[in-house]
């Protein structure tokens, strides 16, 4: 069985065998940018938020951690400040552009594959990262089994993501923001039409995504026991699981 994060989205592409080659090719032409964006666009709070996020779920000195969906870096370097060795850290990402930009921060392995594929061993991580971008992959369920597959007996994995509030006045702040200014601000700091209709495209995901209860439960389908999901400030929504002993 098959557990999509969202339809399919009209324009950007017309069918789930379309998607990846999409996604490659709009984080490539954005991968310049996409460091600032994730700067300004957070107002400066990613770092240190992937940071206190992921000591909050377990991430200790000395695990050996993959980030999937790595991009450029971001959460790798929060969770290398905490495992204390470049060594320890796997970036996994698709788009060569947003790698070749996370290399130039991040002296770590890096391999350019998708969340459903990862073409590294069984039971060798301590710790799975996965920082906002789970709207991006093809199958929630094909990508946590490998998620549960890469990760040791008694590993975490950690997802990260932003997710639309339950209150009225939070969803109007939060679609006025991601739909309209973010896009706006993108294209005036950056002058990139591309970075511009990435932001417009991330819209489109947040908009479409499933119910966190879809995604808590492919987890468990996928084998991870103790899945939780934490809310922060209505938006910042963290799902953790476990796979067992």
């Amino acid at each position: 069985m098959t557990t999509t994060p969202h339809p399919i989205l009209k324009p950007h592409y017309n069918s789930f065998e379309e998607k990846q080659k999409f996604l490659r090719t709009a984080f490539d032409a954005a991968a310049p940018f996409y460091e600032g964006i994730a700067k300004w666009g957070f107002f400066g709070s990613g770092e240190w938020y992937r940071k206190e996020a992921l000591v909050r779920h377990g991430l200790k000195a000395g695990m050996k951690v993959i980030d999937v969906a790595s991009g450029t870096g971001p959460t790798a370097r929060a969770a290398l400040k905490i495992v204390g060795s470049p060594s320890l850290v796997t970036c996994v990402e698709p788009s060569g552009g947003m790698l070749e930009e996370s290399k130039k921060q991040l002296d770590c392995v890096h391999i350019q594959a998708s969340a459903d594929d990862i073409p590294l061993p069984s039971a060798v991580y301590d710790f799975l990262t996965m920082g906002f971008a789970l709207r991006h992959v093809n199958d929630l369920q094909g990508s946590f089994r490998e998620y549960f597959r890469v990760l040791k007996p008694g590993g975490i994995a950690c997802i990260l993501d932003v997710t639309k509030p339950k209150n009225t006045f939070g969803q109007i702040i939060f679609r006025l923001y991601f739909k309209s200014i973010l896009p706006l601000m993108t294209r005036i700091f950056t002058g990139s039409r591309a970075a511009e209709y990435l932001m417009q495209y991330y819209w489109d995901t947040m908009e479409s995504m499933v119910p966190a209860d879809t995604v808590l439960h492919a987890l468990r389908t996928a084998g991870f026991t103790d899945v939780k999901q934490k809310v922060l400030l209505s938006v910042f929504t963290e799902y953790s699981a476990l796979k067992p002993q």
